[in-house]
C-alpha cells in the first residue's frame, strides 16, 4: 500500500441555497475585517484538540471562526468570500497530514495562510485516535495550552502585517 498520493480532485454534488446563519455570520466578519480561523475536525483526538484550540484563538481580536465545510463546499456563500478575500487566514491542522490545510492551499494564495500543526505544540496522544480515549477536561486543558502558544505568535504576525501596511 502506498503512503503517498499525487494531487487529486474530488467531485462534490451541487447544493441549492446557503446557510442563513452562516451568511449573517460571515457578512459580519467581513465588515469587521476579522481574520478567519479554520481547523481540523472529527473524531480523532488530534483534530479535536485543533478544533478546541481554534475556538479559543477565535475569541481573540481580530480573529473569528470560519466554517470549513461551507467555505469549501458552498462556493457562492459569504463564508467562501470571506476566506478567499481575507488578507490572512489561520489554519490549525491536527497533525502532519494537514488535511484541510492542503485543501486551503489550493483555495487561497498560500502566502496568505498561517499554517499551524497543533500536534507539534503538545506532542501527546500520538498512539490514540478516538477523542473519547482522552478525558474531556484533559482535551480542553491541552487545547488551552496549544492556544496559549499560538495566540502570542499570531498577535506578533498581525502587528507585523499592520506595520508593513503603514510603514
Amino acid at each position: 500500500m502506498s503512503t503517498a498520493t499525487k494531487d487529486f480532485t474530488l467531485q462534490v454534488d451541487g447544493v441549492k441555497g446557503v446557510c442563513p446563519a452562516g451568511e449573517a455570520w460571515a457578512e459580519d466578519k467581513i465588515l469587521r475585517k476579522k481574520i478567519p480561523v479554520l481547523s481540523c475536525e472529527g473524531p480523532c483526538i488530534r483534530g479535536e484538540i485543533a478544533r478546541l484550540a481554534a475556538n479559543r484563538v477565535a475569541k481573540e481580536e481580530p480573529f473569528a471562526r470560519a466554517c470549513y465545510a461551507e467555505t469549501f463546499l458552498v462556493p457562492y456563500s459569504s463564508m467562501t468570500r470571506w476566506v478567499k478575500e481575507a488578507d490572512t487566514v489561520v489554519m490549525i491542522d491536527g497533525c502532519f497530514l494537514n488535511c484541510l490545510g492542503r485543501v486551503l492551499n489550493n483555495f487561497v494564495d498560500e502566502k496568505k495562510i498561517i499554517h499551524i500543526d497543533a500536534l507539534q505544540l503538545y506532542k501527546k496522544y500520538t498512539d490514540l485516535f478516538d477523542m473519547d480515549d482522552v478525558p474531556e477536561a484533559e482535551r480542553i486543558a491541552t487545547a488551552e495550552q496549544v492556544a496559549g502558544k499560538i495566540i502570542p505568535n499570531l498577535r506578533d504576525i498581525v502587528a507585523s502585517e499592520k506595520n508593513d501596511d503603514y510603514g
